[in-house]
């Protein structure tokens, strides 16, 4: 993984595995990998991992099981929560930035229009 300068490692560690679990990538219930797994497939720190992996738990995304591991929650309402959350953070930042280069609002949704249809192909399922 290729980490931004001036965010902390264990924080994006975060946000990757939160795409991870809302992508259905980590699907609910599943166990998740081990500390030195992760630790090791992020080329980070073993600590660094812990770290993210306990601010999952902290959010309700997963949930330890003292002798099996940690696991994806099984809450879709929670997961579908999220998803929704992340998409409207990116939703301000899109329109923040069209607002920024001075395009009006249908010019905005026919960007957003086009980009979703040459994705389509990729997710028919979202479309």
């Amino acid at each position: 993984m290729n980490f931004e300068a001036g965010i902390p490692i264990w924080m994006q560690s975060v946000d990757e595995f939160t795409r991870r679990i809302v992508s259905g990538e980590w699907a609910p219930g599943a166990r998740v990998p081990s500390v030195r797994e992760l630790a090791a497939e992020l080329g980070v720190n073993p600590n660094t991992a812990q770290r993210a992996l306990a601010e999952l738990e902290r959010r309700e995304l997963s949930r330890t099981e003292r002798t099996a591991g940690r696991f994806i929650t099984d809450s879709a309402e929670r997961v579908d929560a999220l998803r929704i959350e992340l998409a409207q953070s990116s939703a301000e930042d899109y329109v923040r930035a069209a607002r920024g280069l001075g395009l009006n609002r249908t010019q905005a949704q026919q960007l957003i229009s086009e980009s979703w249809s040459r994705h389509e192909s990729d997710h028919p399922e979202g479309s």
